[in-house]
């Protein structure tokens, strides 16, 4: 019997979006051995050459203009992707998409980014009988991501499950599942083993980091860090800017015992288990895998849209705090410092983590979602028909 084959689609606008979809296929690999899922950002596998450039205008307008990236975000929010905007991206960047999924003949597509949900929506309507499932990877849901041809929607939160019914979409379309982890976030490990492992001091730990583009450039708040440093052991974690990595290497305030330089790592894992405190930008990504492991978080740099949304539902359920001004992060470090025993407070608050449940989130779920119903699926052999799609609509 061949295995299930799962199609999980993504593109390269921030790194959380990709980094879901390979979550989401080593945690079916956990759960069966017998699913075979394949991670590809379809944009760039069909354009190599034109999509890191528009990867890279992206980054850059994000860096220098997030304001404007916030108002196209809140101006769209409650539009989907209008058919016209398909079509132009169909014919113009994803044309072959049809050809892909033909030759790797998927037994389920999921995508885990608005692009890809709406270009696999339109072969659907045109004849492609292949379910497709959709993760939202944020905790609000933003119209693009909607679309009448998707199968199933998994999503962050009740809120935004509610999101997804106020715009039409049909409940039993919609299933609470939680943002994918890795399977590494399922469990956490002894603070101190891991610490030795990681060849790291035994004492108060805070991990930095800025989403996976490295986006670790406020001044004043790494100033102020390092000010604690005989105190508390910092580690920067720069992601993939190898220039600012360079940069922090180079500079003798973190020529320091206590100061650990990081640059791309596939052990965020081990770096968390290691940490007390998390500072960092609240990508759902990065927050989700957080909330695994119980880590508090302190957020600082939230882009406008998304960010602010996902800063929002942390903030209120008290499992992190906004860095509204130096007071905050210096109350947190001196408490650190200190060994007292780290708690939210925001308003009637307390932090969610001094309860080993964490709320109602299961790292697992999402990936027990979809192995599910590759186990039950309605149709079985033949649910595929893809020739009969025109390539190129």
């Amino acid at each position: 019997m061949r295995k299930k084959r799962v199609l999980i689609l993504s593109e390269g606008f921030g790194s959380g979006h990709t980094q879901a979809g390979y979550a989401l296929a080593a945690g079916m690999k956990k759960m069966n051995p017998n699913i075979q899922a394949k991670v590809i950002e379809l944009g760039s596998f069909l354009n190599p050459t034109v999509a890191p450039w528009i990867i890279s205008a992206y980054r850059l307008t994000i860096h220098t203009n997030p304001g404007l990236v916030g108002l196209l975000y809140r101006k769209q929010h409650d539009k989907p992707l209008s058919k016209l905007t398909t079509m132009a991206l169909h014919r113009i960047f994803y044309h072959h998409t049809a050809e892909v999924i033909e030759h790797l003949r998927p037994d389920l597509i999921v995508s885990t980014h608005p692009i890809p949900t709406n270009i696999i929506s339109r072969l659907k309507a045109a004849g492609l009988n292949v379910p497709l499932y959709t993760v939202i990877t944020d905790y609000d849901a933003h119209a693009s991501w909607i679309n009448k041809e998707v199968d199933r929607f998994l999503v962050s939160t009740d809120t935004v499950r509610q999101l997804l019914l106020d715009r039409g979409v049909y409940p039993e379309n919609v299933k609470v599942t939680g943002i994918p982890v890795h399977p590494d976030f399922w469990s956490s490990e002894d603070k101190t083993c891991v610490r030795n492992a990681l060849n790291i001091k035994n004492m108060p730990t805070v991990l930095v980091m800025g989403g996976g583009w490295g986006l670790v450039s406020n001044h004043r708040l790494v100033q102020q860090l390092v000010r604690w440093k005989d105190q508390v052991q910092l580690v920067f974690c720069c992601g993939s800017n190898q220039k600012l990595l360079d940069k922090l290497k180079n500079d003798p305030r973190f020529a320091h015992e206590n100061i650990v330089l990081l640059g791309h790592t596939r052990e965020i894992s081990k770096w968390m288990d290691a940490s007390d405190l998390l500072i960092t930008k609240p990508g759902g990504m990065t927050c989700t895998e957080a909330l695994a492991k119980g880590l508090p978080m302190l957020f600082c740099e939230s882009l406008p849209g998304q960010e602010e949304m996902n800063r929002e539902y942390f903030v209120k359920r008290g499992y992190g705090e906004a860095l509204q001004n130096e007071n905050v992060l210096e109350e947190w470090l001196r408490k650190l410092a200190h060994g007292e025993q780290l708690r939210l407070e925001q308003g009637s608050q307390p932090s969610r983590f001094d309860s080993p449940a964490k709320d109602s989130y299961s790292p697992s779920r999402c990936a027990t979602e979809v192995a599910k119903t590759l186990e039950y699926p309605q149709q079985r052999e033949g649910m595929i028909n893809v020739h009969g799609i025109p390539v190129g609509i």
